[in-house]
């Protein structure tokens, strides 16, 4: 009977280790070539068979949401706590910066997020959703506040953490002024400016 469980414990205990070794492993090649990485390679890198990497992570979303799942959750965390902020346009501002930061983890990451927050199959869909809810919160809220424009949509508001996340992602030395013109045109807007010139 003891070697029976012996016997049962073994195969748990390689299956965590090759687990383990296929995110260290997706981690290193993601980190260097992006979310598109080839899923065999990753197979190579953890010393294991396409099968095995299979039977763990039966597609890309899947490798995905082990590696980001938490930090995505996490998002949401943060803007729940975000939630009893004094200044809700500045406690949009914090999360907003969080989840461009958190978008650009790997390269192509945006799109992955974009399309998965489109597609209810898709196993990074709940944790993407969840992120987009808690902005959701913050962005209403501040609104509420008059210190964000009141046209803009949770929509709209994910749209423009991928386009924002996209782009610092390929100037990041313009990642400052970026994100200053975006907040600018959150803000609600004021009378026109009358152009200068006598008649």
């Amino acid at each position: 009977m003891a070697n029976g469980r012996a016997t049962e414990r073994a195969p748990r205990k390689d299956a965590r280790r090759n687990y383990d070794r296929l995110l260290t492993a997706a981690r290193a090649a993601f980190t260097e070539q992006g979310v598109g990485a080839s899923l065999n390679d990753i197979a190579r890198r953890a010393g294991v068979g396409n099968v095995t990497l299979y039977r763990h992570f039966p597609n890309r979303q899947a490798l995905l949401e082990a590696l980001l799942g938490e930090s995505l959750r996490g998002l949401r965390v943060r803007s729940d706590a975000l939630l009893t902020a004094d200044m809700p346009g500045d406690a949009l501002a914090e999360w907003f910066q969080a989840a461009v930061e958190h978008a650009m983890t790997y390269r192509g990451l945006v799109d992955a997020l974009v399309d998965s927050l489109a597609d209810p199959e898709s196993d990074l869909h709940a944790s993407c959703q969840a992120m987009k809810a808690g902005g959701a919160q913050l962005l209403a809220r501040a609104q509420r506040a008059g210190a964000v424009r009141p046209d803009v949509n949770a929509s709209a508001l994910f749209s423009l953490v991928a386009a924002v996340a996209w782009a610092v992602e390929r100037a990041p030395e313009d990642r400052g002024q970026i994100l200053a013109v975006f907040f600018d045109g959150l803000r609600p807007a004021t009378e026109p400016v009358r152009g200068g010139g006598g008649a």
